[in-house]
């Protein structure tokens, strides 16, 4: 089925009006998904650079990098959410999965969501695999390798062209 018949069919259910606040809602949660982005992507570069950091100088392990890591944590679960909920009210997310010829929609589509829900996974191993560690260096270390790990699966199947 050509892209364009399944959106239409996806649109043609809904009445003017229930398009309309369809419409408006998609278009907050895209803004939403794209805006809280910068935060996610923030508070886990941080949580990156400060495990690091604390890894490799030995520096005893506080509150305040415990609330780093959650912040991280939190921060990419509420960007996992709008993605989600973007993803099921978006026309691209039934219809496309027919297109993946297409690099642009194939990204958007499926890659973007699959590689970012396995970084949000390996994420939340790092953050739930640290309350068991009773040594700072073993903590740091712990959340270095698996936020490292997802930060770089999220920057790699951003889709920059969409972004900017």
């Amino acid at each position: 089925m050509p892209c364009c018949n399944a959106r239409l069919l996806f649109w043609h259910n809904f009445t003017i009006f229930d398009f309309q606040k369809l419409k408006l809602m998609y278009e907050f949660i895209q803004k939403a998904h794209s805006g809280w982005a910068y935060l996610a992507l923030l508070f886990l570069f941080i949580a990156v650079i400060n495990s690091l950091i604390g890894f490799s100088s030995k520096k005893e392990f506080t509150g305040k990098d415990r609330k780093l890591a959650l912040f991280a944590l939190i921060f990419t679960h509420i960007q996992f959410l709008f993605g989600m909920i973007l993803y099921f009210v978006s026309p691209l997310g039934k219809a496309v999965l027919g297109e993946m010829k297409n690099a642009d929609l194939r990204l958007t589509s499926l890659e973007h969501p699959l590689i970012n829900i396995i970084a949000i996974i390996l994420i939340t191993i790092g953050w739930s695999k640290h309350k068991k560690l009773t040594d700072s260096h073993s903590k740091f270390k712990t959340f270095a390798i698996f936020y490292t790990l997802g930060l770089v699966l999220i920057l790699s199947r951003i889709p920059w062209k969409l972004w900017f």
